[in-house]
């Protein structure tokens, strides 16, 4: 991952090391949680796919993250979440360039994103970085485990 515009904002790919901290962060910076945000999920995440998970640190503190998933045939983004505190100031937009750079480096080609209906504070963000809804879609989940 490189360095964006902010000198002091710098984007990385996650470690098994950073998840407690990434878990700690998601419910402060995060709306809402699922299944699988514990230590056992997220751990089978950077395992499976390493680069996925992608961080934002500011002078060495964590201020945002995204998951950019790629199944091989479609570009997923979860978890695009920033620190209350470091809101406006260009994170959002720096972790979606990099999960977008990882995307185009695997051939890529279309980017959708899981937004919550509710938090509508994000909507402006995602528009703003040339994301919309698909009103014909709906999201249908089944739970494997309790």
């Amino acid at each position: 991952m490189a360095v964006m515009n902010d000198l002091s904002l710098s984007t990385r790919s996650a470690t098994p090391a950073d998840l407690d901290e990434v878990l700690a962060f998601w419910k402060v910076a995060a709306e809402g949680t699922s299944i699988s945000d514990d230590g056992d999920g997220v751990a089978r995440l950077v395992e499976r796919d390493p680069e996925a998970l992608i961080l934002a640190e500011r002078e060495g503190e964590l201020v945002g993250t995204v998951i950019a998933g790629f199944d091989g045939w479609r570009c997923h983004l979860y978890r695009l979440a920033v620190h209350p505190d470091q809101r406006r100031r260009g994170v959002g937009s720096t972790l979606l360039a990099a999960a977008e750079e990882r995307f185009t480096a695997l051939g890529g080609r279309r980017a959708d994103a899981m937004v919550l209906d509710r938090n509508s504070s994000a909507h402006h963000a995602w528009r703003a970085a040339g994301y919309g809804p698909e009103p014909q879609w709906s999201r249908w989940v089944k739970h494997l485990t309790d």
